[in-house]
């Protein structure tokens, strides 16, 4: 039997064998089934590591909390250190919750967790108890656990226990003439919507219950959610006397719903980047006034630097777009404060 040809690399306590890229004897589909191999083992060895790492620093942790130090400051001080952010630190202690808790319950015996991917893990230990019991049966069959499979069980599960697809929706999704990777989205964004709304996109879908419009319909929920959530935070529409849902009706009804969505999200950004843009210059103007006043003759590069950045500190803020003859300059003028 002719034998694999592997790659020489040095000794690491993991042991995972490469195929050689130079071996043109080897096919593409047995080289990238080796190489997909190896990336299986890597993960697992990876989820397990992530496992301990999070629950150390939940035993650092811990530690603090029994020393009286309620901020947590000590812990912080051990993370940096370690050069750990606390984001990080954070997300392995919930890493290691999640598995004590799957592997505390019995279902899943730690010798099982090998077989799952990392993303496959951590989106288990989020699911559902019902997709949890269905995953880890799975493992403790045998089955390799990718992200993918947890995903589609977690989908076909929220979409056949939701109230908020129509019948017949339901149905075609239990018979699966309809994906539950079509419906899962629908779901999470009609979830978002007032009854109104979802009421009106369910006798859409329940007319026509195929693909192509469960896609319309989703993009369209997506589209009222982002509505909704914008419309309310612009300044410029809180002094008048509007509904929001009747304008939004009357988009809907002229078939311009992705446009009054977009509208009213761009006028939020603005306002937002309007704030920002007054905070920024009023700091720039403030440090640019500090030096002047410090400066003189004999700073005359320093004084050349506040000279160079008068058109960003001074009322009327010049910025030029574009080269050539594509170029344009842009003016904003900030009033003074009254009063």
């Amino acid at each position: 039997m002719e034998q694999d040809s592997f790659i020489a690399l040095p000794g690491l306590a993991l042991d995972v064998e490469l195929p050689d890229p130079e071996d043109l004897g080897l096919s593409d589909q047995d080289f990238l089934s080796k190489v997909d191999l190896a990336w299986q083992v890597c993960e697992r060895f990876d989820l397990q590591t992530e496992i301990w790492r999070g629950r150390i620093l939940r035993t650092v942790r811990d530690r603090e909390k029994q020393q009286g130090d309620s901020r947590g400051q000590g812990f912080l001080r051990w993370l940096q250190e370690q050069e750990i952010s606390k984001t990080r630190a954070y997300s392995l202690i919930e890493l290691a919750n999640s598995a004590d808790t799957l592997l505390s319950s019995g279902a899943l015996p730690a010798t099982a967790v090998e077989r799952f991917s990392k993303r496959a893990f951590v989106e288990t230990a989020q699911a559902p108890p019902e997709v949890q019991e269905m995953v880890t049966t799975a493992a403790n069959r045998g089955e390799r656990i990718t992200y993918r499979e947890v995903k589609q069980i977690n989908d076909e599960w929220t979409t056949l226990q939701s109230d908020i697809l129509p019948p017949i929706i339901k149905e075609k999704a239990a018979d699966r003439s309809l994906s539950p990777r079509y419906l899962a989205p629908l779901v999470k964004e009609l979830e978002k919507l007032p009854l109104e709304q979802q009421t009106s996109l369910q006798a859409e879908v329940a007319k026509t219950p195929d693909v192509d419009t469960i896609k319309l319909v989703t993009a369209a929920a997506r589209s009222l959610s982002r509505y909704l959530e914008s419309a309310p935070q612009i300044q410029a529409l809180s002094q008048l006397e509007l509904d929001l849902t009747q304008a939004l009706g009357e988009a809907q009804r002229l078939g311009q719903l992705q446009s009054a969505a977009d509208l009213v999200q761009q006028a939020a950004q603005l306002e937002t980047t309007m704030a920002r843009l007054y905070t920024t210059w009023k700091r720039l103007s403030y440090l640019a006034e500090q030096l002047y006043v410090e400066s003189g003759s004999s700073t005359p590069h320093l004084r050349q630097l506040l000279t160079g950045l008068e058109t960003l500190s001074g009322e009327l803020l010049e910025i030029q777009l574009g080269q050539g003859d594509k170029a344009r300059m842009v003016r904003i003028h900030i009033l003074p404060d009254e009063g």
